[in-house]
């Protein structure tokens, strides 16, 4: 596999679903992966990636946007509160919005700078106790919050269990969406993303499957 067989496989998916060609947005994780095949992939012509941690971001982001134009950098781990205005200066997306403190954190940011990165709020449809995320039942209220205090949510992010059908949880992210009249939907990885495709998915966040396996991981 690789950059070309996932886009592929995207579009059709994309396809056979009926959607138009170009709707779903394929994020690269890049997290933890060697800078040589970040490059590699630069090289290819994508510009969407997606970094779990803002320091590693940091790192080694500004280097590639100094050579590559139109990098666009999605933040798809958790965020703490002490590393919002890091993120929001690093960051295009940030996908995880999942609490009242860090939406009245973004918001102050957001006043100070004039600006905001878009937002995806992060559903925990599984209701894990270890996952982050609002919880499903919870989701319309801070959503209602969120557009309060002004801040720009586009749509909304989930992580299924590993152990369960993710068909049900992509389903239940679009329900919440649709009520909420949010177009944005991030659900589907590298193991089930044609089937996230299919119910509704608009950003799809690939990486093993684009970079091959990751070499080690980050504690």
């Amino acid at each position: 596999m690789g950059l070309q067989d996932i886009r592929d496989r995207i579009a059709a998916a994309t396809a056979e679903a009926g959607r138009p060609p170009g709707s779903v947005d394929l994020i690269a994780v890049s997290k933890v992966q060697p800078p040589d095949r970040v490059e590699a992939v630069l090289d290819a012509g994508h510009r969407v990636f997606g970094e779990n941690r803002v320091q590693e971001a940091q790192e080694r982001w500004p280097p590639f946007q100094a050579r590559y134009d139109g990098i666009v950098l999605h933040l798809i781990g958790p965020l703490q509160t002490n590393k919002a205005r890091a993120a929001v200066e690093m960051f295009d997306v940030i996908q995880t919005l999942d609490r009242p403190k860090l939406a009245t954190t973004l918001a102050r940011l957001a006043d100070e700078r004039g600006t905001c990165p878009d937002l995806f709020i992060q559903v925990n449809t599984g209701a894990e106790p270890q996952k982050a995320g609002v919880l499903p039942q919870d989701a319309d209220a801070f959503i209602a919050e969120a557009r309060r205090l002004g801040l720009p949510v586009v749509g909304l992010m989930c992580i299924p269990p590993v152990e369960e059908e993710p068909s049900l949880h992509f389903a239940l992210l679009g329900k919440i969406a649709a009520r909420n009249g949010l177009s944005g939907l991030s659900m589907g990885m590298s193991a089930d993303f044609e089937t996230a495709i299919r119910l509704g998915a608009t950003h799809v966040r690939v990486g093993s499957a684009i970079f091959g396996e990751r070499a080690y991981e980050l504690t």
